[in-house]
């Protein structure tokens, strides 16, 4: 069931770290960086150049591309590819068959590979099953994308995203609850308090901008 290096599957070159597991199914191609205690799941297959941080899951039939780097505690679920120009920080989280894009006018008959886009999904960050983030936009810290939703522009962090395409109906925090409002106050209402009913953990809102609130300040 577990592949090493230089065994089924595993070329030789790559960099298993300690605890990783590789299914036999899978593919890891010779110069893949795989972190400590990642799990890479049935029919996947990373290609030489990515870089997967530790304690990652890949789930069923993952595809990750040249040069792609995923921070530690990632999890992507089964039917995800990971394009070249895709970059996840720690803790993100891809839903079941969630699709990233890296070119942003394909053709089959014109190369565009000098034209890739970059996508940038921050920490802690969640897309939701079969959503579609287009090419070229950042996700931000602790973000969440609805189920189904198409991403065409930069989602602010903390942002509730739902919609095609996608618009933002709320804010979340960090434990994945949408914050309630208590309060609204300023000379022109633009800041508000926000509360996670499921940790009481306050946030303020000034505009877009959305940060937790430090209780020790």
């Amino acid at each position: 069931m577990v592949g090493s290096a230089g065994q089924a599957h595993v070329a030789p070159g790559v960099v298993l770290g300690d605890g990783a597991l590789v299914h036999e199914s899978a593919y890891v191609d010779a110069g893949a960086v795989i972190g400590a205690g990642t799990r890479i799941w049935h029919f996947s297959h990373v290609m030489g150049g990515a870089h997967i941080g530790a304690r990652c899951s890949l789930g069923q039939n993952v595809v990750v591309m040249n040069s792609v780097t995923v921070g530690d505690n990632a999890k992507i679920q089964n039917n995800v590819s990971l394009y070249e120009g895709v970059e996840l920080e720690a803790d993100v989280f891809c839903g079941p068959s969630m699709v990233f894009t890296n070119v942003y006018n394909p053709r089959s008959a014109v190369s565009r590979k000098n034209e890739y886009r970059r996508t940038w999904v921050r920490r802690g960050a969640t897309i939701g099953a079969n959503a579609t983030i287009v090419c070229g936009v950042t996700i931000g810290r602790f973000a969440f994308v609805g189920a189904g939703a198409v991403v065409n522009r930069d989602v602010p962090d903390y942002a509730l995203m739902a919609g095609v395409p996608a618009r933002r109906i709320g804010w979340m925090s960090e434990d994945g609850h949408k914050l309630e409002s208590l309060s609204l106050a300023g000379a022109e209402g633009e800041v508000e308090v926000l509360r996670c009913p499921g940790t009481d953990v306050r946030y303020e809102r000034r505009g877009e901008l959305v940060t937790r609130i430090d209780p020790e300040t």
